[in-house]
């Protein structure tokens, strides 16, 4: 009866418009299973807490046991703090034991762990069935709903089991769109698709996990079930043709009961969710799972401008990493006075990644002009124009010059021996503190004047690597000057020739000056031509935005141009700097690094010593 008179709400909410009907949320049970995660609960509360809908229809069932850090001190100060707004709350909180018999370390899954996390899910969806509620969400506590509408854009889905996509590192996330018939991850097309929201909507897919909403006015939810034994008898009831012969393991057992119960599972793309941290090895420490969040935290800033907002009593527990220079002399960041949304974006990313940079002004080429110009001694490069449109610079492209330009006298005046430029429309890559130390100190064994760490390689050309270094190649032609390492030699050669007589665009200037640049006439014009250049690989961060992106402005690219008579205008075939990356052939498997595009990159991605692989989903 119930569910009819759901059916019957939902048809007549759908004919007459939900404007004219008062509109109930539904009931829901908030399941959140919680163990030895003190350092992420913080935000992982905050954002619980903080979800818009009314918590007069939340029933709260929270179990953690098993915990050997802050976690349970923690949840207790949540509850006395929170629970009496929400309708009940069903706990338990195991303060005696601390680990399992046969773990060896925290992040260790032996079955008898497998085996108790199986029961408190079961009891989970049988306490949900006992109060009446309509829809159970299981939420680990590895997850951040960052959106505090996800529960009522998901409530609204009306599905029978849904889950928010939740974004992390590479292609992680809680859904899978292919399943082997051993029944693991298989990687398809449509799951990058539906990752990088080319398709937006909800989806049904083979797998949902760690972040799940069941529908519990669907009778047929009666049968879901986490137990591999309970599944089989499912199976033998319904005399199924496929017995499910695959590991104990929840997620994968949840999945094929909804599949023996008709279920479609969806995986929704529609909102920004939120993010989760990947599963650890049980090779891996602590330190790897507060360097996930820093991760997590990182994008946050890049997707949200910040971290949202932490409950005021929580904020003494978040600790960010101490501030370094990544063992260079200076760390300087270029940014229009003007643009002062980028300049505090980058300054909140330089505290959640521990980086003490420097602020330095830009030249804006909105405040050039001709006249000013001339004042200051610049002239052309004769026959210079821009290789895709055919036109001269633009005074946004020279004010970009004599920033990096400014930068390099005063690593000459002030003798820093080796120092970090950025840009201020970066996107950081993951780990990149590490990895950028791990390049700098394979670097150290060599000789040098500039790395990228971010680029656009331009030409399908070998890029052999760097001898008895992992992760440096010999650079090619390449656009932008996103961020790199250069040395006060470095500096020198480069102001040495007198680039200001016969300017060009900084990212066209420095492939000829390390003697990669095809046109050979604009070369010739500079010697010596004996920069030694080397990239990062993989790269270590991209831009934010692309051409044509939401979002995207160009402050060299959208400016007036400089008037040069000589220089025709006629349209070629146009291509940007700020269009995407070329990808190009690999040459027997060296440049499989160098190609990876920001968010397809997999685990793999992490330099060596920083690598995280997932027991589910390896990506």
């Amino acid at each position: 009866m119930r569910v009819a008179l759901l059916v019957f709400f939902i048809s007549a909410l759908s004919a007459a418009g939900s404007q004219d009907l008062e509109y109930e949320e539904p009931t829901v049970q908030l399941t959140l299973l919680v163990r030895n995660k003190a350092h992420i609960l913080p935000l992982f509360l905050s954002y619980v807490t903080q979800l818009d809908y009314p918590k007069q229809r939340i029933a709260i069932w929270l179990r953690c046991d098993h915990s050997n850090d802050e976690s349970l001190s923690m949840l207790q100060q949540w509850l006395e703090r929170y629970a009496q707004l929400y309708h009940s709350v069903n706990y338990a909180l195991d303060v005696e034991t601390q680990s399992y018999e046969n773990e060896t370390v925290t992040f260790d899954w032996p079955l008898e762990r497998l085996k108790h996390l199986i029961i408190l899910k079961e009891q989970a969806l049988q306490h949900a069935r006992h109060i009446w509620a309509d829809f159970i969400f299981f939420l680990d506590a590895d997850v951040l709903l960052t959106a505090p509408q996800s529960l009522r854009v998901l409530t609204r889905l009306q599905l029978p089991i849904v889950a928010p996509m939740l974004l992390s590192e590479g292609l992680y996330s809680n859904f899978w769109c292919g399943m082997t018939s051993e029944y693991y991850y298989q990687r398809t097309d449509e799951y990058k698709e539906i990752y990088h929201h080319r398709k937006v909507g909800a989806f049904q897919v083979p797998m949902v996990h760690t972040a799940v909403l069941v529908n519990l006015n669907y009778a047929a939810t009666r049968f879901l079930t986490f137990d591999r034994q309970r599944l089989l008898e499912l199976q033998h009831s319904q005399q199924l043709a496929l017995i499910y012969n695959g590991p104990v393991d929840d997620i994968i057992v949840f999945a094929m009961s909804a599949n023996s119960s008709g279920l479609p599972l969806h995986v929704s793309n529609e909102l920004a969710f939120g993010y989760l941290t990947p599963p650890l090895d049980a090779s891996d420490s602590l330190q790897i799972d507060l360097q996930q969040l820093i991760n997590l935290r990182a994008n946050m800033v890049h997707d949200l401008g910040a971290v949202p907002p932490l409950l005021d009593y929580l904020q003494t527990h978040v600790e960010k990493p101490p501030k370094t220079k990544l063992n260079v002399d200076n760390i300087f960041v270029i940014n229009l006075l003007r643009r002062t949304e980028r300049r505090e974006k980058m300054e909140r990313l330089f505290d959640e990644l521990g980086l003490e940079v420097e602020h330095f002004a830009a030249v804006d080429g909105k405040e050039l002009n001709a006249q000013r110009v001339r004042e200051m001694g610049i002239s052309f490069l004769s026959g210079y124009e821009d290789p895709y449109h055919h036109r001269p610079m633009t005074m946004g492209e020279i004010g970009c010059f004599l920033s990096h330009y400014r930068i390099w006298q005063q690593i000459v005046e002030r003798q820093l021996e080796q120092v970090l430029i950025l840009e201020d429309d970066i996107r950081f890559e993951p780990y990149f503190k590490s990895n950028a130390q791990r390049v700098l100190e394979q670097a150290s064994h060599t000789d040098y004047d500039l790395i990228y760490f971010g680029r656009k390689r331009l030409k399908d050309e070998k890029e052999p690597w760097v001898a008895g270094t992992e992760n440096l190649v010999h650079v090619g032609y390449s656009y932008w000057t996103l961020a790199y390492v250069i040395t006060l030699r470095g500096a020198q050669k480069l102001l040495a020739v007198k680039p200001l007589e016969k300017l060009i665009p900084v990212d066209e200037f420095l492939p000829i000056m390390f003697d990669r640049h095809p046109q050979k006439d604009w070369s010739a014009a500079f010697a010596p031509r004996n920069l030694i250049a080397f990239s990062a690989a993989p790269l270590l961060l991209y831009p934010t935005h692309y051409t044509g992106d939401s979002g995207y402005i160009s402050d060299t690219e959208d400016s007036q141009q400089v008037v040069v008579p000589e220089i025709s205008t006629e349209a070629g075939d146009p291509q940007l700097k700020s269009d995407r990356q070329q990808i190009f052939a690999k040459e027997g498997g060296n440049n499989l690094a160098q190609d990876l595009k920001l968010g397809e990159s997999s685990h793999n991605n992490v330099l060596p010593q920083a690598n995280v692989l997932s027991s589910h989903q390896e990506l």
